[in-house]
């Protein structure tokens, strides 16, 4: 299973003039059955909702409000996300002839009104958002929308977005569909939604839905593949410079070569671009290769051995990837540990869709060629595998005919291929003639090429050197960015990224400084949004040391940053 949830907007997509009709409930129902989820994402004010939508209980949960507010119809609770509207602004509107409706934290009227709605803001210095859907016209908290409150949703059901379609029909659910795996704009929906929609129905409102079910419940969406893949992970440039990408749709991957060849860089790299993605990875790691990859919990060392209890208990969050160490296993003893935990990733993989990559290391010796359980495991539809090996010719012959992707390596790659190929009893790649240089590999796709191509791998450190390069002067989007807002929460400086957070830290006030610093703002923002929890650890140790002046906080701080990012050349200041 890998769409385990829907989420779906209310007007003009599950309803038509606010009603749902019957055939749509049938079909929510049947969507349920299979062991599937819902959540109703929608710009409507809650109260108004249930009155209108008796079957409102199908939904796990409801985000009203275009994402302000979180509610779970089997307990009723309720969970606001934003803050209520200002009084003030809700006065000065009605005093100016708007007629509204408020609720949780929303402000809604219709066109025209929406050039009075601006001026009020405007004339009352508020950071609030106008959001346009269709003739609506909503007023939220800078921060919120139907992605956000999704995101909120789904961190409450433990579900990852790669796991999840939504569908919508208007200007608000731009946001929705792009956060999810997989976004569909009923045919009825705005021209501007179906240029970006990575599908667009064949039919409209609530048909569209039962479209939508009806597609996951029969093939999990695989005969209706995204128009374009937004999802997937660098392999390498081909000799023209050209990217070559993997589709992140299940795809199977086996990388073989010599030792030291380059398979665990390559095999790293993606690893890390997939954990960019927030894609959830397992990796197998018989000999402790992957003990230091910063991306994951390492599970077992060289002096203990790992649990499947504990693998599988850090698997069930979305957010969390798992490195399973068996170093500390007798070799003998490696496979059967392997052989009670793969079935357990599996059915938690059919439970939620996670984890969505397992990557497999010393394959050959976990699934050898004579392994009597790889057809009774390995089922022919499953996917996200990365197989790593330096004997191809010894892996389980179900792992062959699965295989999508062989990336070979080493000394030897053309007989690395032609091994695979008698393996799935297939002819062996043409392989042009030459050396194969160091940090290259030849890329074949089973069943699809006659000639292999010659690529030159992206690394794992070439991906963190990219990113170091953005986050010192690149331009993060606005929910990553940091804000110096004070203690009054008067200011809105917006720092982009980390050359302009020094920038900017030097130029506030010290009470503003001191503000953030002592709230342990600065620290988690490099964790949760820079994603570097090394450099959020230390500056975590400068937030909590109190004795330090804003003066030597700030030069601090700069230098905690200067350690870990190469700043613009010509832009490094002597003091912050």
């Amino acid at each position: 299973m890998r769409f385990v949830a829907i989420a779906t907007d209310y007007d003009g997509t599950l309803a038509h003039d606010g009603r749902v009709p019957e055939r749509a409930v049938a079909a929510l129902d049947r969507f349920l059955a299979t062991g599937r989820r819902l959540i109703l994402v929608t710009g409507r004010e809650l109260d108004e909702l249930l009155e209108i939508f008796p079957a409102i209980d199908r939904f796990e949960c409801v985000v009203a409000e275009n994402g302000a507010l979180l509610y779970f119809p089997a307990s009723g609770e309720r969970h606001p996300l934003g803050e209520p509207p200002p009084e003030a602004f809700v006065r000065a509107l009605r005093q100016r002839g708007v007629p509204i409706s408020v609720g949780t934290s929303i402000v809604a009227t219709v066109e025209p009104h929406e050039t009075v709605v601006l001026e009020t803001i405007r004339d009352l210095g508020l950071e609030l958002q106008v959001i346009f859907n269709k003739e609506a016209v909503m007023v939220l908290p800078a921060s919120v929308n139907k992605a956000s409150g999704l995101t909120h949703a789904l961190t409450h059901m433990a579900l990852s977005p790669h796991n999840v379609a939504a569908i919508g029909d208007a200007e608000n659910d731009h946001a929705l569909l792009h956060t999810v795996e997989y976004g569909v704009a009923v045919a009825n929906a705005i021209p501007a939604l179906k240029e970006t929609a990575d599908y667009v129905s064949a039919a409209a409102r609530s048909d569209a839905v039962i479209e939508l079910i009806d597609g996951i419940v029969r093939h999990d969406l695989r005969d209706t593949p995204p128009r374009t893949w937004r999802h997937r992970v660098l392999l390498g440039h081909d000799e023209a410079g050209t990217p070559l990408h993997m589709e992140v749709d299940a795809a199977r991957l086996l990388v073989a070569g010599t030792s030291g060849s380059g398979k665990s860089t390559l095999a790293a790299g993606v690893l890390e671009r997939l954990n960019e993605q927030h894609y959830q990875f397992c990796v197998i790691d018989p000999e402790g290769d992957y003990e230091d990859f910063a991306d994951g919990i390492v599970f077992g060392n060289g002096e203990r051995a790992p649990s499947a209890d504990e693998v599988m208990t850090a698997l069930e969050k979305p957010d969390a990837n798992a490195i399973v160490n068996l170093v500390a296993l007798p070799l003998k003893d490696r496979p059967a540990f392997f052989l009670e935990l793969l079935p357990r990733l599996q059915s938690l993989r059919a439970r939620t869709g996670r984890p969505h990559w397992v990557l497999v290391d010393e394959t050959h010796h976990l699934m050898p060629r004579d392994w009597d359980a790889a057809p009774l495991i390995l089922a022919q539809e499953q996917g996200g595998m990365i197989y790593v090996t330096v004997h191809p010719e010894s892996i389980a012959g179900a792992i062959s005919k699965s295989l999508d992707l062989v990336a070979a390596l080493g000394k030897a790659p053309a007989q690395t291929l032609q091994a695979v190929a008698d393996g799935l009893g297939l002819p062996a790649p043409h392989v042009a003639d030459g050396k194969l240089p160091a940090g290259h590999a030849l890329l074949w796709r089973v069943r699809a090429d006659a000639h292999a191509i010659r690529v030159e791998v992206a690394s794992q450190r070439a991906q963190r050197q990219r990113h170091r390069r953005k986050y010192a002067e690149g331009e993060l989007t606005e929910d990553r960015s940091f804000y110096f807002r004070g203690p009054q929460g008067k200011l809105r400086l917006r720092a982009q990224n980390l050359f302009v957070f020094l920038q900017m830290g030097e130029g506030v006030d010290d009470e503003t400084w001191l503000h953030h610093l002592h709230a342990h703002d600065y620290s988690k923002w490099m964790r949760e949004f820079i994603k570097d929890p090394e450099l959020g650890e230390a500056v975590a140790a400068i937030e909590r040391d109190r004795a330090l002046n804003p003066a030597d906080s700030r030069q601090r701080v700069r230098e905690a940053v200067e350690r870990r990012y190469t700043l613009p050349a010509g832009r490094k200041t002597s003091s912050v």
